[in-house]
């Protein structure tokens, strides 16, 4: 089972954007860390974009984190996160 680390984590609410976060993690096993960018209206349903955090990884490294995230707890993992760097 992968783990995920996260290593940072922010999340800005404005009245145009709603709310807007990025979470850095690692996934054990994974060569680089990865950024999520995350958003949502109402904080119930969340969009997101995943890009490698700092250099390129291989494209099946980050199909496989694209596939641990449609795990609702891993997903919530990123989401809780962010909400919690919010104060």
């Amino acid at each position: 089972m992968n783990m995920i680390e996260i290593m940072k984590a922010n999340l800005e609410h404005s009245k145009e954007d709603g709310y807007v976060g990025h979470v850095e993690f690692t996934v054990e096993g994974h060569a680089f860390p990865y950024e999520i960018t995350l958003q949502s209206k109402s904080r119930k349903d969340w969009s997101y974009a995943l890009n490698f955090s700092k250099e390129s990884g291989k494209e099946e490294d980050i199909d496989a984190v694209e596939d641990l995230l449609e795990e609702d707890e891993y997903f919530d993992q990123l989401v809780d996160a962010a909400l919690k760097s919010l104060g």
